[in-house]
């Protein structure tokens, strides 16, 4: 596997967040009601950095929760023997909230159907949205996203991998394409 195209880099994803987060307050008409939910690992980060977004351009905080979807997946089986589960973190109620889900990429729908499995375990918004970096095409479930960074459309042998400065010590968003040696 081999880095095929750099797609963003740090200023680009900035941007980008940026258009969203004032996407995100003109469709929930402000912060009223609204909360933010990033998906373990890298939609954390974006979800962040939304949520900072947010407060400059509204100078008023809105919470933020950590999804793990580990034990909703229907591949669960699939990905280790023993997945490693790391802790949901949402320290407010999400009763009759609007929620924005946040995630690095859209591809299947799998991942974004299991985080709403996990929401709903913890009550009922009024709303759930999807905001992604990066949407890439190729579903399997019927789930778009409300808010799209970019829209990449890729082949069955492309990928997309995000880099965060949080994990990876950088950002930027690059394909990487399996048959490319």
């Amino acid at each position: 596997m081999r880095e095929k195209a750099k797609i963003m880099d740090k200023d680009s994803i900035r941007r980008v967040l940026m258009r969203i987060a004032h996407e995100i307050l003109e469709k929930n008409k402000g912060t009223y009601n609204l909360c933010l939910m990033g998906i373990r690992t890298r939609g954390v980060y974006l979800a962040q950095r939304l949520v900072e977004e947010i407060k400059k351009i509204e100078n008023k905080s809105v919470p933020v929760g950590i999804l793990d979807i580990t034990l909703y997946r229907d591949d669960l089986t699939l990905i280790a023997p023993h997945p490693v589960v790391h802790k949901t973190e949402i320290d407010f109620d999400i009763n009759d909230k609007n929620i924005v889900l946040v995630d690095d990429v859209l591809y299947t729908g799998r991942t974004v159907r299991a985080a709403l499995d996990a929401i709903i375990d913890f009550g009922r918004p009024k709303t759930i949205q999807l905001a992604v970096l990066v949407d890439r095409g190729h579903r399997e479930l019927p789930i778009r996203a409300d808010y799209v960074g970019k829209n990449i459309p890729t082949s069955s042998t492309e990928t997309i991998e995000v880099r965060v400065e949080e994990v990876d010590g950088k950002d930027e968003v690059i394909i990487v394409d399996k048959n490319i040696s």
